[in-house]
Formats: C-alpha cells, structure tokens, sequence
C-alpha cells in the first residue's frame, strides 16, 4: 500500500515537471490534484476496511 502511493506520487511528479517545463502549467496543476484524488481514494478504502475490522472486533 505504502509502495503503491510512493509509486503514484514519484509518477505524478515526473508528469508535473515534464509538463511544467513544456508551458503547461494548467494540465500540470490537475494531474497533481489528479494524482491526490487517486492516493486519498485508496487510503479512504483502507480506513474503511479498518473500522469495519474495530466495528466487528467490538461487536459495535
């Protein structure tokens, strides 16, 4: 999991700085928010999978 996110932001930084220094400013700003949406997806599904864990642990 943690690779994975590592893996994502090494990406969207590469893609960042390729397209900042092509004069694209406006397509690099939404490939980061792009690439935040995707990490905090993934963490937002993991949480959950967590509380469900507690949830059922504690009989809750």
């Amino acid at each position: 999991m943690i690779f994975r996110i590592a893996a994502i932001g090494i990406i969207v930084a590469v893609l960042n700085q390729l397209l900042i220094r092509s004069g694209r400013e406006e397509q690099a700003l939404l490939t980061t928010i792009a690439g935040l949406v995707v990490a905090m997806m993934m963490i937002i599904s993991q949480i959950s999978d967590l509380f469900s864990t507690v949830k059922s642990t504690f009989g809750l």
